[in-house]
């Protein structure tokens, strides 16, 4: 007993790392869910629509059986009303006694025609539906599949966008500012030297 409740535990549990990886696979790769979801609800089709068949089959053997029964109804109740016209008793008595049989199995095959109508009509509003729910699903694969495609490719241009470093540029040109800054400076300072270096002079000839 105890080995037997530890092997469902593992068969449980194997199961369900199986169902989850399934589920990240088909999260990874969702037209593989949707198909199975359509492969799935097309077999089911496939499968009622034999069923929807037979019923159908049913209906129409039943409906020519109802044919039959009223064609031998109406032949009986012209027999009993031409016996009854030349006073044959006899024969009209046996004739009401055929047509209340008949009358009976007619009855009867037109509750089971009913019934079978009925189921057929079912039968085939589920095939509809289900044809319907396919056609839905397939529509929303490729609408859905062609916005996760779009979505795969805006965050592979992102993720490639963020991999790339514009440190070394930023550098490069902050180098090359403060070497600008620098040779600016020192044109300033020379300039500013120069101009010190007249003052003293002039100075030096007006004293």
């Amino acid at each position: 007993m105890a080995n037997n409740a530890i092997m469902r535990r593992l068969w449980n549990l194997w199961t369900g790392f199986v169902a989850l990886w399934v589920t990240d696979v088909e999260k990874e790769h969702p037209e593989i869910a949707y198909q199975n979801s359509i492969t799935s609800m097309t077999e089911k089709y496939g499968k009622l629509k034999q069923a929807c068949g037979r019923i159908i089959a049913r209906r129409l053997e039943i409906e020519g059986r109802v044919a039959t029964a009223r064609a031998e109804l109406e032949k009986v109740s012209a027999q009993l009303n031409t016996a009854l016209a030349t006073n044959q008793d006899d024969l009209a008595l046996v004739l009401i006694q055929k047509k209340n049989a008949l009358d009976e199995d007619l009855k009867g095959l037109e509750g089971d025609f009913a019934e079978a109508d009925k189921d057929a009509e079912e039968a085939k509003g589920q095939l509809l539906e289900i044809k319907g729910e396919i056609d839905r699903l397939k529509s929303e694969k490729d609408r859905r599949i062609a916005k996760f495609q779009s979505a795969e490719a805006r965050l592979k241009i992102q993720e490639s966008l963020d991999g790339l470093s514009i440190d070394a540029e930023v550098q490069a040109l902050s180098a090359v500012r403060d070497h600008i800054k620098g040779r600016v400076a020192e044109a300033k300072l020379g300039s500013e030297l120069r101009q010190s270096d007249l003052d003293v002079r002039l100075k030096s000839l007006t004293a």
